[in-house]
């Protein structure tokens, strides 16, 4: 079967945005969805968001896909530099992905040293794309947290497909982004080209 992973944002959990809307149109298309409560929101890390993963997913195929937001598309690169050689998923959708922030994400010395360590520990691009063939990354085009440049190093590094929304900000439920389309077409995309 078909299993998807939703991995949520920093300061975020599952029901954020438009997740519950999209782990519902995937049910529809018989996917197995598991949408985990990422530990310790508020001070993400490195170290126990991909070991949190990790344990999660347990043994991934080419059945296996995710769709992550912000931090969230950062712990699914960093959880693939983990995975065995030759190990193949199916591929990945990015909301929001970003490899710099912008001078408004962080508000204070307290959310730039938990940003420092994901801004500062290089990604092994070359690692991450051996485990899949299909990166689709969505950016909106006035995302006041991610500097929309950040697109051509995804589709530098992983080749990824780019789409730009517009005016959705940064995807939140805060933003009023309770459904998206072109999120639920790119991880039935991904299943296409598998």
């Amino acid at each position: 079967m078909d299993r998807v992973f939703i991995i949520h944002g920093w300061d975020s959990h599952p029901s954020e945005g438009c997740f519950p809307w999209l782990k519902s149109e995937l049910d529809k298309e018989s996917f197995e969805v598991i949408a985990p409560a990422m530990p310790d929101p508020l001070h993400p890390r490195i170290e126990t968001w991909v070991a949190f993963l990790a344990e999660q997913v347990g043994t991934p195929d080419e059945h296996t896909f995710f769709v992550g937001h912000s931090i969230g598309c950062q712990t699914i690169l960093r959880y693939l530099e983990t995975l065995p050689a030759n190990t193949k998923i199916g591929g990945a959708v990015l909301l929001a992905p970003w490899i710099h922030l912008t001078d408004e994400a962080c508000e204070d010395a307290e959310d730039f040293e938990i940003a420092k360590p994901w801004l500062e520990t290089p990604l092994q691009w070359d690692t991450i794309k051996s485990h899949s063939n299909t990166f689709i990354a969505i950016f909106s085009d006035d995302d006041p947290l991610v500097p929309l440049t950040d697109s051509k190093i995804f589709e530098e590094k992983l080749g990824t497909r780019t789409i730009i929304e517009q005016s959705k900000e940064h995807f939140s439920g805060s933003s009023g982004i309770t459904e998206l389309s072109s999120l639920l077409s790119a991880v039935i995309e991904l299943r296409q080209q598998g």
